[in-house]
């Protein structure tokens, strides 16, 4: 067998992430005794709460470790199905839930249910590093929508409108976002469920910072702006943001009947149930109050407010306030550097890590995460600002 047929083509397509790079780096240098400040952290710096670490013990100690059904224990799925009800007024029946490996396992079985190779997916640019190189897994066309700093990288009407082709199959809308911390706004919601109800075209709604949003806002979920628009989306959420939970792997979807049937049937072939422990410690997490998420929103928001007290005096960067999330998405087009360069010198002048904004479509861009303590913010952007003004 010659070596260049070894792989599946599909599977040639796909790129590798540009942000392995400077992390792999980062912890390199971290390890050889740098002092590295990582701003790149896609996960919350808390600890998951005892009451949750609690429940995943005592499910051992109880023998809770053999299979459960695939979608899910019916503990689980209930109090999911009680929070779609009453945190998004969406009503989705234990039976239309899914619980999986995490979000990002969701939004992939979404997908592979969904998709016939040629399929288009439109995904506004920034988008998060894992959505097209899933669409292509699926063998399915990516296709982007360039959005504006000015509209606060939301897709408008008018944009998704003019990249609807006959081959649009599917919207994925991601609010709050990352990398932008972009909140879309119930008007912009329901024009764009409009369209999509309109054009027949599904919508996966990637909602797992929605209890991460500051200044009052309120999140929305495009499912419950009618039944049109309930029957064309999945919604996809989990509790890694919310409880600090990211290991755990336990994410879930709510959806129509008869896709979530045949994500249930594709679960079943891959990785059958998430793990059982992890779903014991996820019904601690969601019949818990939202103190701990609330408390972690706050600081988070602090964090958040630092940081732009200190880029406000910073001249070579430009950035738009996020909404939710924990990242501010940093123009740096006026060092005439490329995200991959800026990040690269960075973390070898500066010792600070921050994330290529390539990776998210656009290359005039890094990620900050705010997602590590105020002491290290402050040092951190110490070593940034006096970076820049030798640069």
């Amino acid at each position: 067998m010659r070596i260049e047929t070894r792989l599946a083509e599909r599977l040639k397509q796909i790129n590798p992430s540009s942000t392995l790079a400077i992390t792999a780096k980062a912890k390199k240098l971290k390890s050889e005794g740098k002092d590295i400040i990582s701003l790149g952290a896609g996960e919350p710096d808390f600890d998951t709460p005892d009451f949750i670490k609690d429940a995943g013990c005592q499910a051992i100690k109880d023998g809770f470790t053999k299979y459960t059904p695939t979608t899910g224990i019916p503990e689980l799925k209930k109090l999911i199905s009680d929070k779609f009800k009453k945190d998004n007024s969406l009503d989705y029946a234990p039976s239309q839930i899914v619980v999986s490996c995490g979000a990002k396992h969701s939004i992939f079985n979404a997908l592979m249910a969904l998709l016939d190779p040629g399929d288009e997916v439109l995904i506004p640019s920034p988008y998060w590093v894992s959505y097209p190189e899933m669409v292509k897994i699926c063998e399915a066309v990516p296709r982007f929508i360039k959005t504006a700093s000015t509209d606060n990288f939301k897709v408008t009407p008018k944009d998704l409108e003019k990249y609807i082709t006959p081959h649009s199959k599917i919207f994925i809308l991601n609010s709050p976002s990352n990398p932008c911390g972009s909140v879309y706004s119930l008007q912009e919601l329901e024009e764009i469920a409009k369209i999509c109800v309109k054009k027949k075209i599904f919508v996966i709604s990637d909602e797992i910072y929605e209890k991460l949003i500051y200044d009052n806002l309120r999140h929305i979920s495009i499912a419950s702006l009618g039944k049109e628009i309930y029957d064309l989306t999945i919604t996809v959420n989990g509790i890694s943001k919310a409880y600090s939970m990211t290991g755990w792997r336990i994410g879930y979807l709510g959806g129509p009947a008869d896709i979530v049937d045949a994500i249930s049937k594709l679960q079943d072939h891959t990785t059958s149930n998430p793990t059982s422990i992890s779903q014991k410690a996820a019904v601690a997490a969601l019949m818990a109050s939202d103190e701990f998420t609330r408390n972690m929103c706050l600081e988070f928001a602090r964090r958040r407010d630092y940081i732009i007290t200190r880029l406000n005096k910073i001249k070579k960067l430009d950035f738009i306030t996020p909404s939710g999330a924990f990242y501010i998405f940093c123009n740096i087009s006026k060092t005439k550097m490329d995200s991959f360069t800026f990040a690269d010198r960075l973390l070898n002048e500066a010792n600070v890590a921050v994330i290529p904004g390539n990776a998210f479509g656009e290359d005039e861009y890094v990620r900050i995460s705010f997602a590590i303590g105020i002491e290290q913010l402050k040092e951190a952007f110490n070593r940034i600002e006096e970076w820049l003004e030798n640069n």
